[in-house]
C-alpha cells in the first residue's frame, strides 16, 4: 500500500496518487457495468474499495469507512443480484430488472439515512480522532450504504443517492488532496445520469400492462 499511495504523477498542481487513480478507476468501470446491469459490478466494486480504503485509511475516516461499507454491500449485492439471476420474475434475459422503491422502502431508506446520520456523526464527534470534519464524514458514510443497498435491491433510486453522496463526497476529496477523485467524479456525474435514465426506462417496461386482447 505504501507504493500504491505514492504518487503518480502533477496534474494542474494536483499530486495525483496511485492509489486514488486506480480506485477511482475500478469504482467508474463498476458503475459503468452496475448501469448494464452486470453481475461483474460487484466484484469490482470490492476491489476498488480495497484499494481506496489503503489509499484514505488514517487521513478521511470517512471516506476509509465508505470503502469498507461498499466492500461489505458489494459482498451483499453480488450474492442479491446472483440469486436472481436467469429468474422469469427479474425478465428472463439474466439480469436483474430496476424498479422504483415502493413508498415504504422510500420512507424507511430515507429515515435510515437521517437517523444513521446524525448517529455516525455524534460518534465521530465524541471520539475526535476518528474523523476530523464528522458531519461530511458521517453523511458520505450513511449515504454510501443506502445507495448500494437500493442498488442491490434493484431500486432506480439507488442512482438518486449516488448523486446526494457526492454532493458532499467530490468537494470533500479536492479539499483533501485526492485531486483525481474530483475528477473522475465529473465522469461519474454522467455515468449516473445516464444509468440513471436506462433504469428508469428498463423500469416502466417492466411495469407496463399489456394491451387488452393482446397474448401475456
Amino acid at each position: 500500500m505504501n507504493r500504491l499511495n505514492s504518487e503518480a504523477f502533477v496534474l494542474f498542481d494536483q499530486h495525483i496518487l496511485w492509489s486514488d487513480m486506480i480506485g477511482n478507476i475500478l469504482g467508474l468501470i463498476a458503475l459503468a457495468l452496475g448501469w448494464r446491469r452486470s453481475l461483474w459490478s460487484w466484484p469490482v466494486q470490492f476491489l476498488s474499495g480495497i484499494v481506496l480504503f489503503g489509499a484514505f485509511y488514517g487521513h478521511l475516516t470517512g471516506s476509509a469507512g465508505k470503502q469498507a461499507v461498499v466492500m461489505a454491500v458489494a459482498l451483499y449485492g453480488w450474492w442479491q443480484w446472483n440469486r436472481i439471476k436467469g429468474q422469469a420474475e427479474e425478465g428472463g434475459d439474466g439480469h436483474i430488472t430496476p424498479r422504483f422503491a415502493t413508498g415504504r422502502e422510500r420512507a424507511a431508506m430515507l429515515g435510515a439515512a437521517a437517523v444513521g446520520t446524525v448517529a455516525v456523526a455524534l460518534l465521530f464527534k465524541a471520539y475526535p480522532t476518528l474523523s476530523w470534519d464528522p458531519w461530511p464524514d458521517a453523511y458520505i458514510f450513511v449515504g454510501t450504504i443506502v445507495a448500494m443497498y437500493a442498488q442491490a435491491r434493484g431500486m432506480v433510486e439507488f442512482w438518486f443517492a449516488w448523486l446526494l453522496v457526492d454532493l458532499v463526497g467530490v468537494p470533500l476529496n479536492f479539499a483533501n488532496g485526492y485531486a483525481f477523485s474530483g475528477f473522475v467524479y465529473v465522469i461519474y456525474g454522467a455515468l449516473v445520469l445516464w444509468g440513471m435514465r436506462d433504469w428508469w426506462l428498463r423500469s416502466r417496461k417492466g411495469t407496463r400492462p399489456a394491451l387488452e386482447g393482446a397474448p401475456a
